[in-house]
């Protein structure tokens, strides 16, 4: 399922979403101009390395914030962005854009926090908007639960879009990823060799924080409307 846009209107132009889709979308093509030693050294110092920021916390937490970012692939950042996009606006619309900022940043730091925690001492880059997103993913959950969101539903060959509540579309993302995460350190405990992949810790932990900081951001002071 891949979601398309939801119901509900917003009161204010989510200027705040348009311009961090534009960001990660400019920094993305930064990265496609690297040479792939410039891009090491380019990941090196604004992704987030366990390692590193074990070593030397003072000097390295600015990449909790820079590694939002930056993305590995055409479709980490495509599909990133679809769902901010489609979730960020009415997010925006009642926490207001500073807060919304802050809300976001917030909940993509701490989030690669809890994937750091996962191996601290791991020398692979962490990187994506993905745990900032999962945070605003949380927040529509609790406020938006039985809205309905217009998805592509992929059927062998055949495509076909269908109206989704939140609960179930948002619900799915968060087992599927926490069946996942606690899969991946089974997987690490049995490997002698790291690999990268899917950050799933950062994605439960800012679908958690979202939930816990949206209505600490005035996430309801505005349900007089809707």
């Amino acid at each position: 399922m891949f979601p398309l846009y939801d119901e509900n209107p917003t009161r204010i132009t989510p200027y705040f979403t348009y311009g961090l889709i534009g960001m990660n979308v400019l920094v993305f093509f930064h990265e496609l101009s690297l040479s792939n030693a410039q891009l090491e050294e380019f990941l090196q110092q604004y992704a987030v390395i366990p390692q590193q920021l074990t070593a030397n916390f003072a000097g390295e937490w600015t990449t909790l914030f820079t590694s939002q970012f930056l993305h590995g692939s055409w479709w980490h950042l495509i599909s990133n962005m679809v769902f901010l996009w489609v979730f960020g606006n009415n997010i925006e619309d009642r926490l207001g854009h500073i807060k919304y900022l802050i809300f976001y940043l917030s909940c993509g730091a701490l989030a690669a926090l809890c994937q750091y925690f996962i191996n601290m001492n791991s020398t692979i880059p962490s990187l994506g908007a993905s745990g900032a997103i999962s945070g605003i993913l949380g927040a529509y959950l609790i406020r938006f639960p039985h809205s309905q969101v217009l998805s592509l539903v992929f059927l062998g060959f055949f495509v076909t879009t269908i109206r989704i509540p939140a609960i179930i579309l948002i619900g799915l993302f968060f087992i599927q990823n926490v069946i996942s995460g606690f899969a991946s350190l089974q997987v690490t405990a049995n490997m002698s060799v790291e690999s990268g992949g899917v950050a799933y810790w950062a994605h439960i932990g800012g679908f958690v924080f979202g939930i816990i900081l949206a209505p600490l951001f005035g996430l309801f002071k505005s349900d007089d409307w809707q």
